[in-house]
Formats: structure tokens, C-alpha cells, sequence
């Protein structure tokens, strides 16, 4: 199977996220473009939040480059794990922006978020953790 450019992982794990907030009551609106700040704004009963998705192609990735000072407050961050190579759903990781931060594994000069970490109930599918 080839494999999907960065940009289109990208993409596709926010048209994922995306549609599973729309599954869940939420309205969003998705922000186009490789210089943005934040990928999606969502909005329930009246509560709007910021989320950043960050995606990985297949579990073999290990985990998702992020910076420690990129995090951003105030922000829900979302990392999904599109599991293309064994053609299965999605797995999402809900993080608050004090969580994802805490989970950096920080070098010299990148970062990285593994996936280890993130595999229990507190992150995996924790979609009411929006809410909170």
C-alpha cells in the first residue's frame, strides 16, 4: 500500500476528528492552510473550544512530532492514529494542552508525543473530556 503524503495525514486526521464531533453534537468549523494556529473550532451548548489534531499514518510511527513550546494553552489537542496500513477506524487521543505538554518527550532539536503514553482510558476516545 503506498503511503499518503504528510500533508494529506494531516488532512485526514482533522476530516476525521472532525467528523467525529459532528457524530457527537458538535458544530465545527475546520481552518485550511499550513500556517494556522489552531485546525479546528467547536462549539456546544453554548461552550466553544480550539482544538489542534495531530495525525500519524500507522502505529509503526510510534508517536507524533510536537514541540514542547509549540503547545499551546487554552487548546484540546487530538492525536489520532489513522490506522491506513491495517485499514481499521481511527484511534483518537484527547489531551488537555497541560496533558500534551506534560507528555513531550523533548530533545535538542524536535519532540515527540509517543503513542505508548497515550494508550489508556484517560486519553483513548475520551471524547467527554471536551466537555469538562
Amino acid at each position: 500500500m503506498a503511503e499518503i503524503s504528510r500533508n494529506n495525514t494531516g488532512l485526514s486526521g482533522e476530516y476525521f476528528v472532525a467528523a467525529e464531533l459532528y457524530r457527537r453534537g458538535w458544530s465545527v468549523g475546520l481552518t485550511i492552510g499550513n500556517a494556522k494556529a489552531v485546525d479546528l473550532f467547536a462549539e456546544k451548548n453554548e461552550r466553544t473550544i480550539a482544538i489542534q489534531v495531530k495525525a500519524i499514518y500507522k502505529r509503526k510511527n510510534i508517536g507524533w512530532p510536537i514541540m514542547k513550546e509549540k503547545v499551546r494553552d487554552n487548546c484540546y489537542y487530538i492525536f489520532v492514529n489513522l490506522n491506513a496500513d491495517k485499514m481499521e477506524i481511527p484511534d483518537y487521543y484527547i489531551c488537555t494542552s497541560t496533558e500534551a505538554r506534560d507528555k513531550v518527550k523533548q530533545y535538542s532539536t524536535r519532540g515527540i508525543i509517543d503513542l505508548s503514553t497515550l494508550n489508556n482510558d484517560n486519553f483513548k476516545n475520551n471524547w467527554g473530556k471536551l466537555l469538562k
